[in-house]
């Protein structure tokens, strides 16, 4: 007979025993009424959450823009002073737009959201 792993064990323990709340549940008005009470909080903390990340990775985004804009500003000037072609100065200012573009559509998407 094969082991069984810790985890598969846990999984059939929580499967039976959310299984087994649900039916007491059917019969308990008071425990439904704290399910749908922890329902609609996790559902809030989710939603607060979610709206946390794209906001942190909003600032990211911008942080990385604002890199590329300091890597064009430099490529620019040394295409300017014929060092160099301008393929580096472009490919720094599409960097730093499309980051921009990132940071400011979390930040529109966590307005959106809240």
């Amino acid at each position: 007979m094969a082991e069984i792993s810790t985890a598969k064990k846990a999984a059939i323990v929580a499967r039976v025993a959310a299984r087994e709340a649900q039916r007491h549940a059917q019969r308990s008005r008071w425990l439904r009424g704290l399910l749908a009470g922890g329902r609609a909080m996790m559902a809030s903390v989710l939603k607060a959450a979610h709206v946390l990340w794209l906001q942190i990775t909003g600032v990211f985004f911008v942080f990385f823009a604002l890199a590329g804009g300091v890597a064009f500003w430099k490529e620019y000037r040394a295409w300017a002073a014929g060092k160099i072609g301008p393929g580096r100065a472009l490919l720094a200012l599409c960097f730093g737009l499309t980051f921009a573009w990132f940071g400011v559509s979390s930040f529109w998407r966590a307005k959106r959201r809240s």
